[in-house]
């Protein structure tokens, strides 16, 4: 059965200049890529670091992704908003160039807004009391309607997964993620559903790096209610990053406890809008998702190149937490991505 050292909380990922791996049992009060010490100037190494926030719910009804970007050239929404029941989706991006906008360093008590061409985007981190709040509105346009979302992720006595993966001895990677119960409402042409904290599941991440020149990430996630009424939820993430089996983004939580998952390998045999298979060396993971609403971008400018694919779909198979129970996934609707950034 795969274990980690789980350590005890400190006040920054890094010491003495240099950048630390490790698992925590809680988030930083300081994120501050900025302070790791280089050879080369400060805003070279301030043009690598690439930062972003994001957000999903789940209910009966709605799917929700919400990300805040910033890769310095410039900074990006992304909001995807999928019926389960009408079958329809919303994808709303925006692009701001040459940003100056910076996610906070820490979810301890910070705010984050955006508000710009008809949207108005709040995120409040208040880790402290144990809440994360968001507000969005967003007019009405051609390619989408104007809807109005409010969510509360309940993040109080939960366990989450606190990591810094190292790409190099000065290149690193910050990572906060937690599995919570969600209330809130949205309202979206004439229609407004209440969350409901019972049934509405979500996940929260928060994420900076200081990556290659040539970035690339896979992502798979899912997040729940089960038959037995336990809120459960799964992120598992192939990236650059060394030494994986000692440290990584992989984590299982069922009822609020988490259970940190091993090093996998995401394989795609007939491409992106196909079958992706997930698999571990330990037999604690083993699935398959099904890609069956796909969303893909793609940006060329001379140095630049951006590849965004991003899937709903359903994942199948198992999962096993940390006491050797085996959790059987049948149709679990979740989210898959997967990014490649040369920038």
């Amino acid at each position: 059965m795969y274990t980690r050292e789980i350590q005890p909380p400190r006040p920054s990922p890094l010491e003495n200049g240099l950048p630390i791996a490790g698992t925590w049992t809680e988030a930083f009060t300081d994120v501050n890529l900025l302070d790791i010490r280089q050879p080369y100037p400060r805003w070279l190494l301030d043009y690598r670091i690439k930062e972003w926030e994001s957000f999903t719910v789940n209910d009966e009804q709605f799917y929700i992704d919400i990300t805040l970007s910033n890769v310095k050239l410039y900074r990006a929404v992304h909001i995807f908003l999928y019926n389960k029941e009408s079958k329809e989706h919303t994808w709303f991006r925006k692009t701001f160039p040459l940003s100056n906008w910076y996610t906070p360093r820490n979810l301890i008590n910070s705010t984050m807004i955006e508000h710009d061409y008809g949207l108005f985007l709040r995120v409040h981190n208040w880790l402290d009391v144990g809440i994360i709040k968001i507000d969005i509105n967003l007019e009405e346009r051609r390619k989408y309607p104007a809807f109005t979302l409010h969510l509360e992720y309940e993040i109080k006595n939960l366990s989450p997964l606190i990591v810094n993966l190292l790409f190099s001895e000065r290149r690193s990677l910050y990572s906060y993620k937690v599995c919570a119960p969600v209330r809130g409402d949205i309202v979206i042409g004439r229609q407004h559903r209440v969350f409901n904290p019972a049934t509405t599941a979500g996940m929260v991440r928060d994420c900076k790096g200081c990556y290659p020149y040539r970035m690339r990430s896979t992502w798979c996630s899912a997040v729940a209610y089960d038959s037995h009424n336990r809120l459960y939820g799964f992120n598992i993430t192939e990236n650059q990053a060394k030494e994986t089996y000692k440290n990584n983004e992989n984590g299982l939580w069922i009822a609020g406890k988490l259970t940190p998952l091993p090093p996998v390998h995401i394989t795609m045999p007939n491409g992106v809008n196909e079958d992706w298979v997930i698999q571990d060396m330990e037999g604690m993971v083993d699935l398959v998702f099904s890609p069956q609403v796909p969303v893909h971008k793609r940006f060329d400018c001379i140095i630049v190149h951006s590849e965004y694919n991003a899937c709903l779909g359903f994942y199948k198979g198992t999962l096993v937490d940390a006491e050797g129970n085996r959790i059987l996934l049948h149709n679990a609707f979740g989210l898959g991505k997967k990014l490649y950034l040369r920038l």
